[in-house]
């Protein structure tokens, strides 16, 4: 009786308080608890760890357009390029020896069109000055029949004078015949005369002909010369194209994103990738979710946040930005998400095209009782 003694008395002096008190603790925090869990708002996040930083404008391909041997080779990851810079250089030697022998070929045509045309400047020339003599033999020809015809009048006018005097009887016969001699040595003349001014512009007229073949067949080797410099022409045309082909430019201004390891003397294969330039543009942030993530869920303009792998966030910051699109088609059971980078985010570092990274996308804000009750509904539908 006695050990119990104070036992009993502290029953005695209890009264309950203290259980009060625990019991409405307890109901202060449940009810807490409950009005938290009904009325308090929580993100939800939908997280992919398939996400990288690329460059919104396009990334072009670069591919070895023939089989050879590399003979330079300029493509370095991350180099800065220009457009038309060139990247790679195949083997063209046996292209260059016949564009130089090409060359050469054009190179003597000149001399010989050049010998051609003056040939045919020196004939057309020959005929003005022939045409300008044939003119002047004409005239010159032409005065002698008249002069020619002059005397022979005056012979004939001579020949009648003596006939009337030997009709009087006092001409011999013999004078008379000597006249009339004259008279048709004088006519001769005339036609002699009159038949050398004929034959000029005969003359001419054939050596006008024989100049014409000449010329034609001046002007004939002239097209044939012209036309064979034309095909060396095209010809060189063709195998500098060749040439240049095999010279591998950059198509846009960028950055060399992807780059195959090319040393001098190694071969490449038609088609194959040598590197990808990525064009100037800003960055922005794809990532894959799966289907059932994304579809009905993921919006444009919901929040989103990016941790980069190799970059501990707290030393490095994060990007932060918003989805700008969701693709409406899966392929590979994955649905592409884009997002754009905020210019205030808080990642302290230099972003280049490719870095890979985790991606959180805020879905959604629910209250802790709809989220313990849509995990409660999921459990229950599982279970078999």
């Amino acid at each position: 009786m006695t050990a119990f003694a104070r036992t009993f008395a502290r029953l005695l002096a209890d009264r309950g308080r203290s259980t009060v008190f625990t019991i409405a603790g307890i109901l202060a925090v449940m009810g807490a608890w409950v009005a938290w869990s009904a009325w308090a708002r929580v993100a939800l996040y939908e997280v992919s760890s398939q996400a990288r930083v690329e460059v919104d404008a396009a990334i072009f391909p670069i591919a070895s357009p023939f089989l050879g041997r590399v003979v330079a080779a300029r493509l370095r990851v991350g180099q800065s390029v220009r457009r038309g810079d060139v990247l790679v250089e195949i083997d063209a030697m046996a292209d260059q020896l016949q564009l130089h022998q090409e060359e050469v070929r054009a190179q003597g045509l000149a001399p010989r069109l050049a010998r051609l045309r003056a040939q045919i400047a020196a004939e057309r020339a020959a005929r003005a000055q022939e045409q300008n003599s044939t003119r002047l033999s004409a005239q010159e020809a032409h005065d002698r029949v008249r002069e020619a015809e002059i005397s022979a009048g005056l012979a004939d006018k001579e020949l009648a004078r003596l006939r009337k005097i030997h009709a009087t009887g006092m001409l011999s016969e013999r004078d008379l015949e000597r006249a009339e001699a004259e008279a048709q040595l004088r006519h001769a003349a005339v036609a002699r005369s009159k038949a050398a001014a004929e034959r000029i512009p005969e003359e001419q007229a054939t050596h006008e002909r024989e100049r014409d073949v000449r010329l034609e067949r001046l002007g004939g080797e002239v097209a044939v010369v012209e036309g064979e410099r034309e095909t060396l022409k095209a010809t060189i045309e063709r195998l500098g194209y060749e040439i240049e082909r095999r010279r591998v430019r950059a198509p846009v201004d960028g950055r060399v994103g992807e780059a195959a390891d090319l040393q001098v003397g190694a071969v490449v294969d038609e088609g194959e990738k040598l590197g990808s330039i990525v064009a100037a543009g800003h960055h922005v942030v794809v990532a894959q979710f799966p289907a059932q993530a994304a579809f009905g869920r993921m919006r444009v303009g919901q929040r989103a946040k990016l941790r980069l792998e190799g970059f501990p966030w707290a030393e490095f910051g994060t990007l932060s930005g918003s989805v700008t699109h969701v693709a409406q088609e899966v392929r590979g059971g994955s649905v592409r998400v884009e997002a754009s980078i905020d210019a205030g985010s808080s990642f302290r570092g230099e972003l280049e095209h490719g870095m890979p990274g985790t991606l959180e996308v805020m879905v959604d804000r629910v209250t802790p009782l709809s989220l313990v009750l849509r995990s409660a509904g999921q459990w229950l539908t599982a279970r078999p």
